[in-house]
Formats: structure tokens, C-alpha cells, sequence
């Protein structure tokens, strides 16, 4: 799973345009990831410049 590390991300929308499944929205001010449809790719987590998202293993 994809986690959002809060009060970092810029919204710049790097993630979103790398994403191959599109379950992540980028807004002016918020981002949601859609864990029902993302196949943990980790291709956000890599291409964020500031990096915000983590990938997490749940147990």
C-alpha cells in the first residue's frame, strides 16, 4: 500500500502521471489514492521529487 506522508506534498502531480492503473487524484489541495485499484507498482513513490509517498507492507 501506498501511504501519503502528510503536510509534505506540493500536489505537483508527478505521481498521478505515472501511475498506470490513474487511482491517484491530484487536486489544488488534496491527494487521494484509490487502494482498491492500485497494483503497489511503486512508480509515485520512485518518481516523487520531494518524497511524499512511502510504500507500506500491511501485515
Amino acid at each position: 500500500m501506498i501511504k501519503i506522508i502528510e503536510n509534505k506534498c506540493d500536489f505537483c502531480g508527478t505521481c498521478a502521471s505515472v501511475c498506470p492503473k490513474n487511482c491517484i487524484n491530484v487536486k489544488e489541495d488534496d491527494i487521494i489514492i484509490d487502494h482498491k485499484s492500485c497494483i503497489d507498482c511503486d512508480l509515485c513513490v520512485y518518481i516523487c521529487p520531494i518524497e511524499v509517498l512511502e510504500s507500506v507492507n500491511e501485515a
